[in-house]
């Protein structure tokens, strides 16, 4: 936190303030948050709330207490096993309002088969009704956290065609799909989950492009989206979470992405 605050206070006056979202900070760490802000800070904060769905009401009332925050979004998972119905309207009934919620949906199987009648589906249905996002983790510290191309593109899809907003969390530092050479797992590209929302919104092959790890292809093919399509894909896909903002901008210069 000591590094993480001032970091971030750099990176959001910076000339790539733009691209940097709200600072993530988990509910269970408010506190030491709190002890590193200054007077006349007005810090947009996106709180994960990691303490459990009926601590959303609580933890967000301390956030917005303090004049110094600006609460701006909420994350809560609904944990593995719990229904997803019930976890995502809970969520929604906690959050308040004018705040931004992200539900983040445990994985499951069915994810890949038709989602219109499964939980999947179901909860994403909740959500779109209330006008709320979900969250897909795509990473983490073994190689079973990691979800299955067929997985995050049938969550793509699915977010897409009922108008929910997604963001996604781990494992996302670099702009195209490799393999980590110290671990061994296989890694996807924000990039390649840039292109691949701009393909479900547009009938595209979703699929494919989070497979693609040509680095050449999937640039020149983000370079050439044009602008109603962007406009559709920066709506459904509105951010990832990430501990590294240097790396992501390195790999958008290396790909003629950036200036």
């Amino acid at each position: 936190m000591a590094s993480a605050v001032p970091a971030h206070r750099m990176w959001r006056s910076g000339p790539h303030a733009d691209l940097v979202g709200p600072f993530l900070c988990p509910a269970s760490r408010w506190d030491e948050l709190r002890s590193r802000l200054r007077a006349g800070d007005c810090l947009e904060l996106g709180l994960i709330v990691d303490t459990g769905i009926d601590a959303i009401r609580g933890s967000a009332a301390a956030a917005m207490d303090d004049e110094r925050v600006r609460l701006i979004m909420v994350e809560v998972p609904v944990p593995a096993g719990q229904d997803l119905v019930r976890g995502a309207t809970q969520a929604i009934e906690q959050t308040p309002a004018g705040v931004r919620l992200h539900v983040e949906l445990p994985r499951s199987p069915s994810w890949t088969e038709p989602v219109r009648s499964q939980p999947l589906g179901l909860a994403l249905d909740v959500l779109a009704a209330a006008g709320q996002g979900a969250k897909l983790r795509t990473g983490g510290l073994r190689a079973d956290l990691f979800p299955t191309d067929a997985e995050v593109a049938a969550f793509i899809v699915a977010c897409v065609e009922r108008s929910v907003p997604f963001k996604c969390t781990a494992g996302l530092h670099q702009a195209v799909r490799h393999t980590d050479p110290i671990s061994g797992f296989e890694h996807h590209g924000f990039l390649n989950l840039v292109v691949a929302a701009a393909r479900a919104v547009s009938g595209g092959r979703v699929r494919e492009a989070l497979a693609e790890a040509r680095p050449e292809a999937l640039a020149a093919e983000a370079a050439s989206i044009d602008a109603a399509t962007a406009s559709a894909a920066r709506a459904a896909f509105t951010s990832y979470g990430s501990c590294s903002i240097d790396e992501p901008l390195t790999d958008l210069r290396d790909l003629g992405l950036l200036p």
